[in-house]
């Protein structure tokens, strides 16, 4: 299983309406990331807009390559690069782990 980290910024002025839009993610986008591979998916907004995402997945590039096929994702996206001012899925880049402990 692959441990999964990014980090994305959210301008300041779009935190609240990243919050909502994130504490009610729809069913249906909640599903597709489920089929996609996505588990133990964790979002953290610090207060200066750092981004950071964490997720387990057998193959990450797969996972996002099954994700960029749906319809619920092209919207989701959508939405969310209001905020981003790009799509988010594309502009993820993992980071290195340098330790971990098991």
């Amino acid at each position: 299983m692959q441990r999964v980290c990014f980090a994305l910024h959210v301008p300041p002025e779009h935190h609240d309406t990243y919050r909502t839009a994130h504490a009610d993610v729809w069913p249906e986008m909640r599903a597709a990331l489920s089929e996609a591979g996505w588990h133990n998916y964790s979002l953290f907004l610090r207060d200066d807009g750092l981004l950071v995402g964490y997720l387990e997945t057998e193959d990450f590039e797969a996972a996002q390559r099954a994700m960029a096929a749906t319809e619920v994702n092209e919207r989701w996206q959508a939405e969310m690069a209001k905020l981003f001012g790009e799509r988010a899925d594309e502009a993820m880049r993992p980071l290195e782990e340098v330790f971990h402990l098991a």
